[in-house]
C-alpha cells in the first residue's frame, strides 16, 4: 500500500520534524504543560499566544499542524525545510493569507501520526463517511489496556490511521494491518514509513484478509457503535446490526489465535430488558474455549449513547432530528435499554475448562490496565495449578483496611469492614474476622494449611472444615489480587 508521500518526501519529512523538534517533548517544553494540556481539549489560545509572532521553525509547526492556523507561505517552508512545499502538497491545503493543514501530523511521544483533521479543527464541518481518526480516547484506552509482553506475530485489525500498530511495533516482530478502507491504509502506510517502520498492511472486511493465519497478539479498536445496522461513518459503523460485529470477532478468535495467544478488542453490548447482559456476552463466548476476561467500563442510555456518537461526527442532533430519532425507535424497537463499553481479553491457553469472568468494573478501573490483565491471567494460571492449602501467600502492597463504625449502647461498634486496593484495580472487597485474620497473616512465612490450623484451634473447628471455608476466600481473594502468591 503507498503511502501519501514519496519515500524521499518522507525521510526529508522525518529530518524536519526531528531538527525542529516537534515532539510530545519539544512541544511540552515549548508551550509549558498547562498550554500543552489544553490544546489535547481543543483548547488553542494559551498556545496561539505563546507562538505568536515568533517565527520559529517550532512554533510555525504548532500554530500549523496542532493549533489548525493559517500561516504564511515562507514560515511553512522554512519549518518543513529540506522537504520542499511541491513534495507537501498532500498535507497542506492552499488559503488566500498563506497555507493551513489538510491533514493531521500529530506528535505521539517519539512518533507522528498522520490521520484526517478532528472535528476541533474542522468546526462545524460534519466528519465525511470515509473519515480516517488519529489518536482519541478509546484507541489511548486500547493501547493502555494491550499486554506488552513480547511476540513474534501480531495484528491490528482494523488499523485506520496505525496507532495500534505502532504500539505493537515495540514488542512485536512482524505486524500486520488490516482495514475496510484502502484510504484508512494509506494513512497508516505514511505513519508507518514516516517512523521508519515497516507493516504488512490488507485490505479487507474485519477478519478476512487473513482468513487462515494466526497470530500470538490480535488487536482491534473496531466499528464497534451499535446501531440499526446503517454504515454512516466507517470509522464507527461495522454494517451490522446491534453489538453484532462484537460478537463475530468473539467467533473469530479461536480461528485467529496461535497456542497461547491473546486477542484484546474494545467492544459495546445491548443491555436489553429482560436479559442480563452478562448472559449476553456469555452466549458469545460459549463454546470458544478461550480463557476471557470481559470487564465493562461505562454504561450509557440510549438518548446519550446516540448524542454522543452524532456529536463525535461534528453532527447536532437538535439540526438533524430524523436521524437520531431513526437510531432511537431502532433501540426502542429492540427494547434496548442501555449499551455497555468495555474491554474483551480473550486467551488460546487450550484448557477443556477455560475461565470466563465478565464484571462491571465502572468504579474499579485505574491507570494502565494492561500490567493488570496480565498480572490477572498470571493468578489465574496459578489457582489452576497450585495446591492452594500448601501455598504462602503474601498481601498485596498498599493493601488497606477501611472499617465502617457506629455509635452504641457500649460505644463505638465495627460493622462493615472494607479491605481496600488502592491503585490500579481498585477492588473492595467485605470481609468478616476470619477472612480478616487470614489476610493478616499472609506474611509469606507460613502456608495457608498452617494458618487454618491455628485459626481452627482458636474457634474449637476441625481444620478441615474451615479449610471448605477459607480455600474458596483465599481463592477469590488471590484472583482480586489482594493476595499474591509468593515465589516458590
Amino acid at each position: 500500500m503507498d503511502a501519501l508521500l514519496t519515500t524521499t518526501a518522507l525521510a526529508q519529512l522525518r529530518e524536519a520534524l526531528g531538527t525542529a523538534q516537534y515532539t510530545s517533548e519539544g512541544i511540552k517544553r515549548h508551550l509549558g504543560e498547562e498550554a500543552a494540556a489544553a490544546c489535547a481539549r481543543n483548547d488553542f489560545r494559551a498556545a496561539l499566544r505563546i507562538t505568536e509572532n515568533q517565527g520559529d521553525r517550532l512554533a510555525t509547526l504548532i500554530r500549523l499542524f496542532i493549533c489548525g492556523q493559517t500561516e504564511p507561505l515562507e514560515r511553512v517552508a522554512a519549518a518543513l525545510a529540506p522537504l520542499p512545499l511541491e513534495s507537501a502538497a498532500a498535507l497542506l491545503e492552499a488559503d488566500p493569507e498563506g497555507v493551513r493543514a489538510g491533514l493531521e501530523l500529530e506528535p505521539y511521544g517519539d512518533w507522528w501520526v498522520v490521520a484526517d483533521l478532528s472535528a476541533g479543527m474542522r468546526p462545524g464541518r460534519p466528519l465525511p463517511g470515509d473519515h480516517v481518526l488519529g489518536i482519541g480516547g478509546a484507541s489511548s484506552t486500547l493501547a493502555a489496556a494491550t499486554l506488552r509482553h513480547p511476540v513474534g506475530t501480531a495484528l491490528d485489525l482494523g488499523t485506520g490511521c496505525g496507532v495500534q500498530a505502532l504500539h505493537l511495533s515495540t514488542h512485536a516482530a512482524r505486524v500486520t494491518a488490516t482495514d475496510v478502507l484502502p484510504r484508512a491504509l494509506r494513512f497508516a502506510a505514511t505513519t508507518a514509513a514516516l517512523n521508519g517502520l515497516d507493516w504488512e498492511l490488507l485490505q479487507g472486511d474485519l477478519t478476512s484478509p487473513v482468513a487462515g493465519r494466526r497470530f500470538d497478539l490480535v488487536v482491534s479498536n473496531p466499528p464497534f457503535v451499535a446501531g440499526p445496522g446503517t454504515t454512516a461513518h466507517t470509522y464507527r459503523d461495522s454494517g451490522r446490526p446491534g453489538d453484532a460485529v462484537c460478537a463475530e470477532l468473539v467467533a473469530a478468535a479461536p480461528g485467529l489465535l496461535a497456542d497461547g495467544g491473546h486477542m484484546q478488542f474494545l467492544a459495546n453490548w445491548l443491555h436489553v430488558a429482560g436479559e442480563d447482559w452478562h448472559e449476553r456476552v456469555n452466549d458469545w463466548l460459549a463454546g470458544t474455549g478461550l480463557d476471557a476476561w470481559v470487564i465493562q467500563r461505562e454504561v450509557s442510555d440510549p438518548l446519550a449513547y446516540v448524542n454522543l456518537w452524532l456529536a463525535d461526527a461534528s453532527e447536532d442532533p437538535a439540526r438533524q432530528p430524523a436521524l437520531a430519532a431513526a437510531w432511537l425507535d431502532w433501540f426502542d424497537a429492540q427494547n434496548v435499554n442501555a449499551v455497555g463499553f468495555g474491554l474483551i481479553t480473550l486467551r488460546a491457553a487450550g484448557h477443556d475448562d477455560p475461565t470466563v469472568r465478565i464484571e462491571d468494573l465502572r468504579h474499579s478501573v485505574g491507570g494502565d490496565l494492561g500490567p493488570r490483565i496480565g498480572d490477572w491471567f498470571a493468578r489465574q494460571d496459578f489457582l489452576r495449578h497450585a495446591d492452594l492449602l500448601h501455598s504462602r501467600l503474601v498481601a498485596a502492597p498498599g493493601l488497606r483496611l477501611r472499617q465502617d463504625a457506629g455509635l452504641g449502647p457500649e460505644g463505638w461498634e465495627v460493622g462493615q469492614q472494607l479491605l481496600v486496593l488502592p491503585d490500579g484495580l481498585r477492588w473492595v472487597e467485605e470481609v468478616d474476622p476470619v477472612a480478616l485474620s487470614l489476610v493478616g497473616a499472609c506474611d509469606g512465612t507460613v502456608t495457608l494449611q498452617d494458618q487454618v490450623d491455628l485459626l481452627a484451634a482458636a474457634h474449637g473447628v476441625p481444620p478441615e472444615v474451615l479449610a471448605e471455608v477459607a480455600v474458596p476466600l483465599v481463592s477469590h481473594l488471590v484472583e482480586r489480587g489482594i493476595l499474591l502468591p509468593c515465589a516458590p
